[in-house]
């Protein structure tokens, strides 16, 4: 006889740092209990807009949706009381009554929030229902929604070791050290298969291939920095720079002055979607963006990277999130005034040496957490079964900051 279907409420969306953990630990969860014969019912809490209201319905997960209040932020208090932060704080007590006629009529084992504006009413929901609320947090500091939430749950699990120290007694005494889910096929890549997909014949092989990206929309600043510098880096490398589709014309105006020979070794995407495994396994060095996500793929595969991270990201969380691998020697953070010469200096020693490449690799892997996703399915089963937090919370062996 089969046992009951796990029940389990996800909520967390509004972006994809928020949304794929989430959806990579319940595909991971759903393996899991298959494997022992249990089938998994989900139910999804989130924004109409948001990216889960996409995703969720295309993975067969049952969404709903509650009304929820985006906070504004600022350093001057007065300007956080604004009209619009005001009138969507007011909206949050509904969306509480919402989340929760949904979790009392779905009767879950265990809430997941993953962060996200949306993540506050249902873990507040949650905790009204008297259901174990599972918080897991993707950047070094705690989101504005998990600090809401922190002490209304049964585990917090967080990505990172530096995270302990930032959080409350209270809050640390649940708190684990899981890592940030990484979706498995980012980790399965192969090099030919990127220069055959994307016809790279161009490329010498004999150069360090250097990947270029701004996220799905591309990024401006990243886009202009390597434009004034691609006739020195195609001197020292190969390039594969996902710019952003609205960005594809101006960057071919640019590149069309350069020598063949160069040229040839420069390519150009508007997305990079599902090449991106292979081109990963291709790539010697990443420039990109300091995302929680894109640092979690990063060193899951050991990548040297040089972040420029997005100044106005909430809370300033990519700054905090290269500098933390700064400090490890594990990538080298461009923050402030961000100029071409800045990132040839950054770039430089990487390309010329194979030694030095290495050297940063094998440190940005020792923060890599390629099962994350398995350790968070634990922590979910561990607190549907009622067992408490093992003592010693970063019990998966992520080494500490210098």
């Amino acid at each position: 006889m089969h046992s009951a279907p796990f029940r389990l409420v996800v909520t967390g969306g509004g972006t994809g740092g928020h949304t794929y953990p989430a959806l990579t630990a319940v595909r991971t969860l759903k393996a899991r209990l298959a494997a022992e014969g249990r089938a998994l019912e989900v139910l999804w809490i989130g924004t109409a807009d948001g990216l889960e209201a996409r995703v969720a319905p295309a993975e067969g997960i049952g969404f709903t949706t509650v009304a929820t209040g985006k906070i504004r932020r600022s350093k001057n208090p007065l300007k956080m009381a604004s009209p619009a932060n005001v009138r969507d704080m007011a909206r949050v007590p509904l969306g509480v009554l919402q989340a929760r006629r949904a979790i009392d009529q779905f009767q879950p084992d265990v809430v997941l929030a993953t962060g996200g504006y949306v993540a506050v009413p249902a873990g507040l929901a949650a905790r009204m229902c008297h259901r174990p609320l599972v918080l897991h947090e993707q950047t070094v500091k705690l989101g504005l929604a998990n600090r809401k939430l922190a002490a209304s749950a049964a585990r917090i699990c967080v990505s990172s070791e530096s995270t302990l120290e930032l959080l409350s007694e209270s809050a640390r005494s649940v708190a684990v050290v899981t890592g940030n889910p990484v979706r498995p096929e980012v980790l399965s890549g192969h090099a030919d298969r990127a220069v055959h997909a994307l016809q790279l014949s161009g490329f010498d092989r004999q150069l360090p291939t250097v990947y270029v990206t701004g996220g799905a929309q591309g990024s401006q600043q990243i886009n202009e920095l390597i434009s004034e510098s691609l006739p020195w880096l195609l001197q020292h490398a190969n390039v594969i720079h996902q710019c952003g589709p609205a960005n594809e014309a101006g960057l071919r105006a640019a590149v069309a002055g350069l020598p063949a020979e160069m040229a040839a070794r420069y390519c150009l995407a508007g997305f990079v979607s599902g090449e991106l495994p292979d081109v990963l396994a291709l790539a010697d060095v990443v420039v990109s963006r300091s995302g929680a996500g894109t640092l979690a793929e990063l060193t899951a595969l050991g990548k040297p990277a040089i972040f420029v991270p997005l100044a106005s990201s909430a809370g300033n969380e990519q700054v905090h999130n290269a500098r933390h691998l700064e400090e490890a020697g594990a990538a080298v953070a461009l923050t402030g005034e961000v100029t071409a010469a800045r990132l040839q200096t950054a770039v430089s020693p990487l390309l010329a040496d194979a030694h030095v490449r290495s050297g940063m690799a094998e440190r940005a892997r020792a923060y890599g957490r390629p099962d994350a996703a398995d350790r968070l399915v634990d922590e979910i089963l561990a607190t549907a079964a009622g067992q408490p937090v093992t003592s010693g919370s970063g019990r998966y062996g992520e080494p500490s900051l210098p």
